[in-house]
């Protein structure tokens, strides 16, 4: 398998197992990284996400889990790529989850991440 791949399936990964860790989580991001969460929140730079990431999880939002279905992986570049996932909520609400990632000194990071609720009928 392509070593970028596995590498950008790595990143989802972590980025499900430490969405409770604030230091974890954002050090997968880049430090200018753009964020919108699931309810349209936009966020920028690393430290807005550390802070509201923070706050949140002094909240009952820190029992809210998500796990990250990875679809596909589209390379835009050779250092940037475009992954699409889904976001499976433990509450039963699904979201639409996209990254754009980069590579900088042969590590992927996270520069967006959108999140679209998905309405079911």
């Amino acid at each position: 398998m392509n070593p970028d791949i596995e590498a950008i399936e790595q990143v989802v990964r972590d980025a499900e197992e430490l969405q409770n860790d604030v230091a974890g989580f954002t050090g997968l991001l880049t430090e200018e990284v753009a964020l919108v969460n699931f309810t349209g929140i936009r966020l920028r730079g690393r430290d807005q996400v550390k802070e509201v990431m923070t706050k949140a999880l002094s909240t009952p939002l820190k029992d809210v889990l998500t796990k990250n279905e990875l679809l596909d992986v589209t390379f835009l570049r050779p250092d940037v790529a475009l992954a699409h996932l889904i976001k499976h909520v433990n509450d039963g609400r699904t979201g639409a989850l996209t990254f754009v990632l980069v590579k900088d000194d042969d590590t992927w990071r996270i520069a967006l991440a959108q999140t679209t609720p998905v309405m079911t009928s």
